[in-house]
């Protein structure tokens, strides 16, 4: 039986990459960005709220699908499914969406004067940090499907291995186990940690839900305690904010308290969606079949817009570029969706 829960709580996840990411031209700690507007603590917040565990619930929700993938599925089905999903849609985001992103941030980040044919030779010639925004070579937000392949196929090796040596393991646990499951997150984010994205972290949640979080059980638990478990989780996220942006005396928990925030939201958010997100309509239907293509798209028209509008004051600078991008996204999956080509390239199915 399929878990709409699972593809609701993705679909939110992604929907909200569009704000997520147009408040990142306003970060406070510096980070590089294709569009740069300066530093606001208020934007920045917003940030800090969903950085501690957007990714990591997309990475266990993946490991979760994952579990229900190959129950249907051979391991060689999968691993081709997952070059179709993944590694198509980041070739296509890499040489054609990203060269657009990164002429955009040369020509406001640095001047950069040249046409947007003649950046193809800055984009694949300049190695820098990654971000692009300098107009150097970057992945993007297509570094989330270099990972979720690379991490796909290393936990199929793990699963492998554990069906052949140990067919009866289960994940299941009472929840005094689910929780102290986030206790070494603050120790693996560290490995092997490629601008600032841990390949070892994000294994380690790939797995929690292929194994753990995919038993009815456990979900139960959840669902059970997803007040508690929320409110934990919202709490530490204020927490965290505070400490990050608002305040110096905290720096040496911070981490701590960070890592407390994710896990907390992580499993309040399995809970309430369990509960209250486990349908299926047209709408959420529709959606689920297109938010890669969703998330492939939107970055392009949030820097775009930003770009247009760079002169006004922070907030239109703000909501005008996120309410138009939403539409405008949407639109882009619409049509693209419906040309087979296309919809090959951004790794979904055609309708």
């Amino acid at each position: 039986m399929r878990k709409h829960y699972i593809d609701n709580l993705r679909s939110i996840a992604i929907l909200v990459l569009i704000p997520y990411h147009a408040a990142m031209a306003w970060n406070a700690w510096g980070e590089p960005n294709y569009m740069m507007f300066g530093s606001s603590r208020v934007l920045s917040s917003f940030i800090v709220f969903f950085s501690p565990f957007l990714m990591p619930l997309l990475f266990l929700l993946a490991g979760m699908s994952t579990r229900f993938a190959l129950a249907k599925r051979s391991s060689g089905q999968y691993v081709v499914e997952r070059v179709k999903r993944l590694i198509v849609p980041l070739l296509f985001g890499t040489v054609v969406l990203m060269p657009v992103l990164t002429y955009l941030a040369d020509v406001r980040n640095c001047g950069y004067s040249g046409s947007f044919v003649s950046h193809y030779g800055v984009f694949f010639g300049k190695f820098t940090d990654l971000t692009g925004a300098d107009g150097g070579f970057s992945f993007g937000q297509f570094w989330f499907l270099l990972y979720l392949f690379v991490i796909s196929l290393i936990c199929l090796g793990v699963i492998c291995l554990q069906k052949k040596f140990l067919p009866r393991f289960s994940g299941n646990m009472p929840l005094w186990g689910v929780l102290l499951l986030g206790l070494p997150l603050p120790f693996l984010g560290g490995l092997l940690e490629i601008g600032g994205k841990s390949l070892v972290e994000y294994v380690y949640v790939f797995l929690l839900g292929y194994y753990v979080f995919s038993c009815d059980e456990v979900i139960l638990l959840l669902r059970k305690y997803r007040y508690v478990l929320l409110s934990v989780g919202v709490v530490s996220s204020f927490a965290n904010i505070y400490m990050f942006l608002w305040s110096t005396s905290f720096e040496a928990v911070n981490l701590y308290v960070n890592y407390l925030a994710c896990w907390f939201m992580v499993l309040g958010l399995l809970g309430v969606g369990s509960s209250s997100l486990d349908f299926s309509s047209p709408l959420s239907f529709g959606f689920a079949r297109t938010s890669f293509a969703f998330f492939s798209l939107h970055y392009i028209f949030v820097v775009g817009l930003q770009f247009v509008f760079a002169d006004m004051p922070l907030v239109p600078l703000f909501l005008l570029p996120v309410l138009i991008a939403y539409p405008l996204t949407f639109l882009g999956c619409y049509l693209c969706c419906r040309v087979r080509f296309l919809s090959f390239l951004l790794g979904v199915k055609p309708q």
